[in-house]
């Protein structure tokens, strides 16, 4: 099975206006196995893959499946000839439940072929479910679910499909280890029944671990196919960004002074959240949010941030008690809070990079007559998309067309021009590849040597390991412990995050 050919792609091309996003790429995927697409931010993988979902149409090029060419009219008509896709953003309809989002467009009828069939919806849902050991309940509606849970939900439609390609979009980003090793699971036995999985992922060790086979693009371009077993991470690093990267994390430089912010006993108002939270975060400080998928760590930011209502509790900044009733009140008090999902509340898609940047500081642009000075919009921008080495070909495209790694980077450069005190991240480097992620881990340490305070969320332990001074580990809504991130180990963590489950 191994040696039959699923899937072929020739001289793929795709430009857009002022870039060429591929150019000339080829990918081959073989049955029964896991080949991983690897390559910086912006290097073409997420678009090689619209091209093949038919999102975009190649400008050139031959794709072939089982042998024979084809040119898919839609995404649906990719999905019913066997190719599905499970996105890095998910696009779901929140306000269904999770058997309606998961037929879609496809509803199972009842005999008289009018009415949709709830009850075979629910058995259909059940069943594929029970078979891949997801336990989610087909009548729960998607806005109650877990970031992680959705994304599982859109693996398992997926797989509804009977596809003979199935494309994961970094499918781990927002997953705790126990899912990611669930994950593999289903993965191994999708591969055991002659699925050929196309898997992208900015993680190495998931890579080495999972994949059969290993493709690695950079800036648009097919740089070389190897098996996994051939290659080592320091490999695939070089290839990926055209150079040697020693370290994974930067040097510290940051000194921590005193206290800067306060938390005494945080109870948000509303829902199963945090509960008698208390913490200080000193300046120059960089502290490490750790837990589990619901241990409320998001909530956390949210109510220091004034997303949430707090039903008890106090902060302080500077010895002075602040009341972040909202986060317009909050971004005044000098917080800045950079959000998980950055499709949902991160960025405006339909708007250029310069306006993303300069949204949350449009007071700053404000001249005499009340308009907004465009020159100092354009300046501002330019320093943030030099600073975070975005790409992108001009400062007024729209921020959809990024790679989601380079949204990322206008996200966090529009809150530095806000010139917080109190940076606030969650899950900083999210879908990011490996040199971006050191530019953004450099990025965090400068600005702590600046004397600002980080408070960061991350899935990742090694990163909290390598980049904090201290880890506050979250448990059920409660505070489990505190770690000193120079001596932490992962056991620790994880036996701290379990500790109130």
């Amino acid at each position: 099975m191994e040696d039959k050919i699923l899937l072929e792609m020739t001289g793929i091309s795709k430009s857009f206006p002022g870039v060429k996003a591929l150019d000339k790429v080829n990918l081959t995927v073989k049955a029964g196995s896991v080949h991983a697409l690897m390559g910086e931010n912006g290097a073409g993988k997420s678009t090689l893959m619209k091209c093949l979902f038919s999102i975009y149409n190649k400008d050139e090029g031959l794709i072939e499946l089982e042998g024979k060419e084809i040119n898919f009219r839609n995404p649906k008509d990719a999905m019913e000839h066997g190719v599905a896709m499970v996105h890095q953003e998910l696009n779901q309809v929140q306000k269904r439940n999770v058997m309606d989002n998961m037929w879609l467009g496809r509803f199972p009828m009842m005999a008289n072929k009018i009415f949709v069939s709830e009850k075979k919806m629910y058995e259909y849902t059940k069943a594929l479910f029970d078979d891949l050991e997801i336990d989610m309940d087909p009548k729960a509606l998607v806005s109650d679910l877990s970031i992680s849970k959705r994304q599982m939900l859109e693996i398992a439609k997926a797989v509804s499909y009977e596809a003979k390609i199935l494309v994961l979009d970094e499918p781990t980003s927002s997953l705790t280890v126990p899912e990611v090793k669930h994950l593999f699971k289903i993965i191994n036995k999708l591969r055991d029944r002659g699925c050929g999985i196309i898997y992208i992922s900015h993680k190495m060790d998931e890579i080495l671990e999972i994949s059969d086979e290993i493709t690695i693009m950079r800036d648009g371009q097919y740089i070389s196919t190897d098996n996994a077993k051939d290659l080592t991470m320091t490999e695939i690093i070089k290839k990926m960004v055209g150079r040697e990267l020693t370290n994974l994390y930067p040097p510290k430089t940051n000194i921590v002074g005193d206290v800067l912010l306060k938390c005494e006993n945080l109870t948000a108002k509303y829902g199963p959240s945090i509960q008698n939270v208390s913490f200080d975060l000193k300046k120059g400080e960089i502290i490490g949010l750790a837990g589990l998928v619901g241990s409320r760590r998001t909530e956390l930011m949210e109510s220091i941030f004034g997303m949430r209502a707090l039903e008890t509790g106090s902060i302080f900044v500077n010895g002075v008690q602040v009341h972040n009733k909202s986060p317009k009140i909050a971004i005044a008090n000098k917080f800045a809070l950079i959000t998980e999902e950055r499709r949902h509340n991160g960025i405006f898609g339909v708007l250029s990079i310069k306006e993303n940047t300069a949204i949350t500081n449009l007071k700053k642009y404000k001249n005499k007559a009340g308009f907004l000075d465009n020159k100092m919009m354009v300046e501002d921008t330019n320093w943030s998309v030099n600073s975070m080495n975005i790409k992108t070909p001009t400062i007024n495209t729209k921020i959809k067309t990024l790679s989601g790694g380079n949204q990322q980077k206008v996200i966090i450069g529009r809150w530095l021009l806000t010139t917080p005190d109190i940076l606030m991240l969650d899950e900083p480097t999210r879908g990011i590849d490996v040199g971006a992620k050191y530019e953004i881990y450099k990025l965090i340490i400068d600005l702590a040597s600046e004397g600002k305070s980080v408070l960061m969320v991350s899935s990742e332990m090694g990163e909290l390991m390598g980049i904090c001074d201290r880890i506050l580990v979250m448990s059920n809504g409660k505070l489990a412990g505190e770690l000193d991130a120079k001596t932490a180990t992962q056991e620790e963590i994880m036996t701290l995050a379990a500790m109130y489950v």
